[in-house]
Order: structure tokens, then C-alpha cells, then sequence
């Protein structure tokens, strides 16, 4: 009998040692990027994670589906369709090579740059918006014969500044935004002015470093051939974007005018769906739903109910404290993955709403320490490779590890005495 004791007691820490090594594993293929030797990318290393913790009787299949956070999910590819309407119907297009007319020097069009990045990404996932605008700002730099890599980095470095400013800026405060119940107006309030001194330590900061590029005179204004702009479709995804907007500050959950926004825009003769099919980004959608399951095995199989409750005496709705942990661990494993792995531990503070804050500000502003600390830095630099332009690490950390540094202090500080 005593055999048959331990024999259960054995097989009943299958499921947890199985979550241990499943959470480790799917996280440091996530911080990698890839698996060495396979090509199984983020997204499927999240699935593989989330069938494994299925497969091992870790979670259930209905608690699986249970795991996912449905309005993250609706709230993520609602703002796409949009997003990918503004693109395809020649919006961003038409607003750049307007301003395209009008810059005379190389700072007002860093400014240019650092301003369309920051605030269209304020409200419009930070990751689309650096798809839609990397091609735009290389081909307006170029047109100036100017040398594009302050510009880019402006616009990687802008995108995730400005993103700190709402629950749709970015991917991890979406997830923030639907976890807290934070409202979107109160969100925009606490972090928005965080979002407009970075964006003005940005400018400064690449201002100072390439100043020599700088220096050069001023450009003629450029005479740039008139974009290919759908005007019906560019109406509507304007008019349809603005009311999306405004319908955030005024109506909770955000995630039901999103889906609602990007439906009726696909309601047109205009444009084939499969092409704004084509400009979700699905891999980004599967990576969710399937952290958001191996989190969830992790947090039923190893975080009991009493380390939950001591980790409550855990000082993370201490500003400098949440600051210091998120970004680091975003740094190690990414942002949203970061913010999955505190979630459960935000939830056992008093102060949550300031836990949650700091979380959002730290894990984005983080972002920018290095080029692989955020999508949208990849993104940019990727868009950059295909047209010849190198940015290596070290051109970017030489930047971004300041810039960091200088705004997590700025937001710390903000959310302390606000």
C-alpha cells in the first residue's frame, strides 16, 4: 500500500513539473525568437505550449478555451482592419507626401516623423503603424536624399512612445486594458502626458546624436508624385476611424467598437477583403490565444492559492519597484509575455490600478533598450534591410538604452506624484 502511495503521489506532479518545463520552454523560444535547428517561430512555439499543457492534463480543453481573453483578441484585430483600411485606401500615403511638400530641413522632418509615429500609434496598434509608415518615411528621405537611419530610428522610437498613451496603443496594454477595467479615458489621462515628454526626449536625443546630419541645409521642397488614393474609402476609413476614437473615451469595453469599426469597413465595393485579409497579422493573434494558456497552466498547476496570497506582500503597486521588474523581464522575454507573467501577481496588490499603470508604461517604454526589445523596432529595421539599410545593434542601443532609461524615470516619477 505504501508503494502505491508513492506512486500516486508521483504521478499526481506529473502535471506540474509538465507545466514548469512547458512555460520554460515556450517562453525561451519566445525571448529567442526561434527554436534553434527547427523553424517553428513565437507563434507556434505559444500553440505547441498551450496543446502541450492540454495534451499533459495540465488544463482541461475547456479551460483552455476559458484561458483566453476573447476582448484582447477582438479588440487586436478590430484595430488591424482599420488600420489596414487606412493603409490600403492610401491615407498614410497621402498625409506623408502632403507633408513631403512642406519640410525644408532635416529637423522638421524628424519632427514630422516622430509626431505621425507617436500620436498614430497612441490610438492604432504601434506594430501596424510602423508596417504601414517604414515604407513611406524611407521613400520620403530618400526623395530629400537625406541619410534615413535618425529616421527610422524616430520612427520605431516614436511608435512605442507615443503607444504608452492608451489601451490601444500597443498589444501588451490591450491585454492591460482588458485584465484592469481600466477605463480608457482614465488610462489616456495617466500615461498620455509620460507618452509627450518622451516623444520630446526622442526628438531631442536623435536630434543632439546626428546632428551633423542635421546641420545640412535645407531641401527644396520635394515634388512628389501624387499618391494613389481611394477617396470614397479613404473617407470612410477616416470617418470611421474618428468615431472609433472618440467612441474609446466615451464607451467600455473598447474591444466592441473595434469589431464593430473594422466590420462596416469591410462592408464596400471598393477593395477585395482578402487583401485586407492579408494585412492582419494572424501569427501575432495565434501567439496570444496560446500564451494566454500556458500561462494559465503555469498559474493552476505551480501558483497555489497560498503563494498568491504571499506574494500579495510583494511591494508591486510600488511604482519604482513594478518599474524596475517589468522592464527587466521585458527585456529577458518580451513585453507581452511579460505582462502575462505578472498578471497574476498584479492581481494580489491593494493598489492594483497604479500596479497596472506602471506595468503598461514600463513594459513599453522598455521596449526601446534595444532593437529586439520590441515588434515594432524589428518591423522597422526588417523594412529597412529589404531597401539596403543596415541598423545594427549597437546603432540603435546607443540611442535606446538612454532614451530608456530617461523616460521609465520620467514615468515612474509622473505616476508617483500624479
Amino acid at each position: 500500500m505504501a508503494e502505491l502511495g508513492w506512486v500516486d503521489e508521483a504521478w499526481a506532479l506529473v502535471p506540474r513539473v509538465a507545466a514548469i518545463a512547458i512555460f520554460g520552454a515556450t517562453y525561451l523560444v519566445i525571448a529567442l525568437g526561434r527554436l534553434p535547428g527547427f523553424r517553428i517561430d513565437r507563434a507556434g512555439a505559444a500553440l505547441l505550449g498551450a496543446s502541450l499543457m492540454v495534451g499533459f492534463g495540465v488544463l482541461s480543453l475547456q479551460d483552455a478555451y476559458r484561458a483566453i481573453d476573447v476582448d484582447t483578441i477582438a479588440l487586436l484585430l478590430g484595430t488591424m482592419i482599420v488600420v489596414a483600411h487606412l493603409k490600403l485606401s492610401g491615407v498614410f500615403a497621402l498625409i506623408t507626401g502632403r507633408i513631403a511638400g512642406r519640410v525644408t530641413s532635416g529637423f522638421s522632418t524628424l519632427l514630422f516623423v516622430v509626431l505621425l509615429s507617436g500620436i498614430a500609434s497612441a490610438f492604432l496598434v504601434n506594430d501596424t503603424i510602423c508596417l504601414a509608415l517604414t515604407p513611406l518615411v524611407l521613400d520620403l528621405v530618400a526623395r530629400q536624399g537625406r541619410n534615413p537611419v535618425p529616421y527610422l530610428l524616430a520612427l520605431a522610437m516614436a511608435s512605442n512612445i507615443g503607444s504608452t498613451a492608451t489601451i490601444t496603443g500597443n498589444p501588451q496594454n490591450i491585454m492591460i486594458g482588458s485584465f484592469s477595467q481600466i477605463r480608457y479615458a482614465d488610462f489616456a489621462a495617466a500615461l498620455g502626458p509620460v507618452a509627450l515628454i518622451g516623444l520630446a526626449l526622442a526628438t531631442l536625443l536623435i536630434a543632439v546624436a546626428y546632428r551633423r546630419d542635421f546641420a545640412r541645409g535645407g531641401v527644396a521642397p520635394v515634388c512628389a508624385p501624387a499618391p494613389r488614393v481611394h477617396r470614397t474609402l479613404a473617407v470612410k476609413a477616416i470617418t470611421v476611424t474618428v468615431l472609433m476614437i472618440g467612441g474609446f473615451f466615451l464607451f467600455h469595453p473598447p474591444a466592441k467598437l473595434a469589431l464593430i469599426a473594422g466590420a462596416l469597413l469591410l462592408l464596400t465595393r471598393r477593395i477585395r477583403p482578402a487583401r485586407i485579409y492579408r494585412e492582419i497579422d494572424g501569427p501575432l493573434l495565434l501567439m496570444f490565444a496560446g500564451l494566454f494558456v500556458v500561462v494559465a497552466g503555469l498559474r493552476k498547476a505551480v501558483l497555489t492559492p497560498e503563494l498568491l496570497a504571499a506574494a500579495s506582500a510583494w511591494p508591486l503597486d510600488h511604482v519604482p519597484t513594478m518599474t524596475v521588474v517589468a522592464a527587466v523581464l521585458s527585456n529577458l522575454v518580451s513585453n507581452v509575455p511579460a505582462v502575462l507573467v505578472l498578471k497574476p501577481f498584479v492581481e494580489q496588490v491593494r493598489d492594483q490600478p497604479t500596479a497596472w499603470l506602471t506595468l503598461a508604461m514600463a513594459s513599453t517604454l522598455a521596449g526601446n533598450f534595444t532593437v529586439l526589445g520590441s515588434v515594432a523596432n524589428l518591423i522597422v529595421v526588417q523594412g529597412a534591410q529589404r531597401h539596403g539599410i543596415s541598423i545594427s545593434f549597437w546603432t540603435y542601443f546607443k540611442l535606446g538604452a538612454p532614451l530608456t532609461l530617461l523616460t521609465l524615470a520620467v514615468g515612474a516619477a509622473w505616476l508617483m506624484v500624479r
